[in-house]
């Protein structure tokens, strides 16, 4: 028996050589493993202005939509769209023809009572001074007197009625109210309108402002926050703005706010029609962290950066993200002023690796 004992163990010995050998390998070939080296970035908390842009169009401030007074016919229509009118430019003209009859209709009325008038005052000149001597009766003087009454009502009719009439007859043409733009034309030649149908609409010179359409959690923030203008044609010049007109009902489609930014001093390069984005901007409550988007990793517990300790070593450590940027996330709290903190590659890595910091400078 011990013979055989002594043999096991022996035989025993040897099946574990190569296991110990190859077990020695994997330990040796660990340590000398280098560490894998990671780019870092160290936390910095400063206060962050928060803004928000919004994408709307350059408008004039002062936009009406022109019509005639009286309805017509349509005869001619000056302007076009983009035309650049002054007070008092003819815009269309209506068919007078109708008008010019009730005109001299209104002529005629008046010539009559103007004779009228004249017969009715004789009248009662000479019943007054046949009163006065006895041989006309007070009442005989009395219809003489309200005839004379009546007729300078009459007279007084007629008149109106043809200063009515001329006013009509100049409403036959349409001027422009103030110095503008044409930017639409909604009625043609030959096209009958009715009063006060719009035929061309006019934006006035002066005062532009940016039409935007806001959420409604940014309704306070529009009151309050710095607003600027940047135009579509031209991103690098910015213009400041203010808030003129913010609606107090929301849109029933898009359940958003009308709101107009006047843009204060515009230059040449500033038209009608231009997309323009509106920035609304104001200091935020807190400060905050400022991290690569690459930064930060969400494997469905929540966003959570790698901190790397002063030995080398990783943390997965879950942070609070204030918002996004296009390419940066604020964090306001679960990482310490100065720390440092993996901005790539951090789906390869795993906490408690040990790795090699390079900092991004």
């Amino acid at each position: 028996m011990p013979a055989s004992m002594s043999s096991l163990k022996a035989l025993t010995a040897v099946a574990l050589l190569p296991l110990l050998a190859a077990c020695q390998d994997q330990a040796v070939s660990a340590v000398a493993k280098p560490e894998r080296p990671v780019q870092v970035q160290r936390v910095a908390f400063r206060p962050e202005k928060a803004s928000g842009e919004f994408v709307g169009v350059v408008r004039a401030r002062y936009e009406t939509d022109l019509g005639f007074r009286v309805a017509g016919k349509i005869t001619d229509r000056i302007v076009n769209a983009g035309d650049t009118v002054r007070a008092g430019d003819v815009i269309a003209r209506l068919d007078p023809k109708d008008l010019q009859l009730q005109v001299a209709s209104a002529e005629a009325e008046i010539s009559a009572a103007t004779s009228n008038f004249a017969q009715a005052s004789s009248d009662e000149v000479r019943f007054a001074s046949l009163k006065t001597r006895g041989f006309a009766a007070v009442a005989d003087y009395e219809r003489k007197k309200a005839a004379e009454d009546e007729a300078e009502g009459r007279l007084e009719r007629a008149r109106r009625t043809l200063d009515l009439a001329r006013n009509q007859l100049a409403y036959s043409e349409l001027r422009a109210n103030a110095d503008g733009v044409i930017t639409a034309t909604l009625a043609e030649p030959g096209q009958v309108v009715a009063i006060g149908q719009a035929v061309a609409r006019l934006a006035q010179h002066g005062e532009m402002e940016a039409a935007v359409a806001l959420p409604e959690n940014w309704l306070g923030e529009a009151r309050t926050s710095q607003a600027s203008v940047r135009l579509w044609s031209g991103p690098k010049r910015r213009f400041t703005a203010r808030l003129r007109e913010l609606s107090p009902q929301a849109d029933t489609m898009t359940r958003t706010y009308a709101a107009r930014f006047t843009i204060e001093h515009p230059d040449e390069t500033v038209a009608l029609g231009m997309t323009a984005t509106v920035t609304l901007s104001h200091d935020g409550a807190a400060a905050v962290a400022k991290l690569p988007l690459a930064a930060v990793l969400n494997r469905g517990t929540g966003a959570s950066v790698y901190v790397i300790d002063k030995s080398g070593i990783l943390e997965l450590r879950p942070v609070t993200v204030a918002s996004f940027t296009a390419d940066a996330a604020l964090l306001t709290a679960g990482v310490n002023a100065g720390e440092r903190i993996v901005t790539l590659g951090v789906q390869t890595l795993a906490a408690g690796q040990k790795v090699r910091a390079i900092e991004d400078h």
